[in-house]
């Protein structure tokens, strides 16, 4: 859809919506850790697909993201997510 079909109101909500879109999803990331450390059974291998889903649209090196895939803990998950949030 054009951005011409949405008044002048609306098209400054969509570009801050979109100039955002790296810190909302550094912000899922970080509540997915959370829920990380609760979850149990089949639950948890979906949360750690949508953190490896949720790394590479934050652009994360591949070789970082495998690492903390592979293993599995969350706390590796948590620094990682402290240092993307340090920068």
């Amino acid at each position: 859809m054009a951005m011409e079909n949405f008044s002048r109101h609306q098209q400054g909500i969509i570009k801050r919506y979109y100039a955002q879109t790296g810190a909302l999803g550094l912000q899922r990331l970080a509540e997915l850790v959370t829920e990380l450390y609760l979850a149990e059974g089949p639950k948890k291998k979906k949360m750690w697909e949508q953190a490896g889903q949720a790394l590479e649209k934050l652009e994360v090196p591949a070789s970082r993201v495998k690492i903390v895939l592979e293993s599995q803990d969350p706390a590796k998950l948590a620094e990682l997510v402290a240092d993307l949030e340090a920068k």
